[in-house]
């Protein structure tokens, strides 16, 4: 058998050491001896840190795919992707500056655009769609030039502060998922995927980084992904739901009158009152009324 690991074409030889080091693959590959503990973690990591990189690339495909067929984004929380994108951005320009292998981060570079897109559609699908895409798409493009010019120093402040950003960025959908006990448009598959890949994400980055910010951040994230897997479970097909307006109630001296489907309340004058009728005469006397009732003449002179 090692005869023939010992002798593949170049090109798989070559790809080999470039993912997982001479070493590791003369070891593992050429060898087949899988009693060195650490050549064995160190090239599972390697492929499920590049599993996760493959799978970063479609993660959110469902989502915008889901979003563009209803002709809708209900549900989808425009303060959570917008953070979410943020956060996304600041991970992936202090890996890149730190020279951390691409394995461990490369996901980040196709969610930032994924996130984006999605964060365009939920402004285009809302009122003054037009306006809203020009100044989200100007504030992302501000910001993702302003971190590029970064020094990694200052990057490394702001990648501390993706924790509470984290944080508010799950928030905001958590929360709208609650009070309208439903999850509208939210991508089960995306949701899904976030959570593996931050249980793949926590063990690449204990094996290849080993940086307790990164960690955190990755930890905190799996967490909140975690409350919005259990969300969707709660409310899976339920709809959203919606607040009943009630009709408005007359006030005393008002009247109540549709108009156009809506009910309306106008103010009506009080009523004269009737003054009381003249009391009849009463003919229990016997003599019989005069013929036709009462009649009443004028003199002409």
């Amino acid at each position: 058998m090692t005869a023939l690991t010992q002798n593949l074409p170049p090109v798989v030889r070559n790809l080999g050491i470039s993912i997982i080091g001479q070493e590791c693959y003369t070891s593992l590959v050429e060898n087949l001896d899988f009693s060195n503990v650490e050549c064995i973690k160190y090239s599972l990591s390697k492929g499920v840190g590049l599993g996760i990189v493959v799978g970063g690339s479609i993660v959110k495909v469902p989502q915008i795919i889901l979003v563009l067929k209803s002709h809708s984004a209900e549900g989808l929380s425009l303060g959570s992707y917008i953070l979410e994108t943020l956060s996304y951005c600041i991970n992936l320009l202090y890996s890149f500056k730190n020279g951390f292998p691409f394995s461990t981060y490369g996901e980040n570079f196709f969610l930032t655009f994924q996130n984006a897109l999605i964060t365009q559609l939920i402004v285009f699908f809302s009122p003054n769609a037009q306006e809203k895409i020009i100044l989200v798409a100007g504030g992302l493009a501000v910001f993702v030039s302003t971190l590029s010019s970064l020094s990694t120093e200052i990057l490394s402040y702001l990648q501390i502060a993706t924790l509470p950003l984290s944080l508010f960025a799950k928030i905001p959908q958590i929360t709208q998922n609650y009070r309208s006990k439903s999850t509208g448009q939210l991508s089960a598959f995306a949701v899904i995927a976030q959570i593996l890949g931050c249980v793949a994400r926590l063990f690449t980055t204990m094996q290849e980084v080993g940086d307790p910010v990164v960690l955190t951040g990755f930890a905190l994230a799996l967490m909140l992904n975690g409350v919005l897997g259990a969300q969707l479970w709660m409310y899976w097909g339920a709809q959203p739901k919606k607040v009943e307006e009630k009709a408005p109630e007359a006030a005393k001296g008002e009247v109540m009158t549709e108009v156009n489907g809506k009910v309306q309340a106008y103010d009506q004058p009080p009523r004269p009152q009737t003054p009381p009728r003249p009391h009849a005469p009463s003919f229990r006397t016997g003599t019989p009324p005069p013929s036709g009732g009462r009649k009443w003449s004028r003199k002409l002179d």
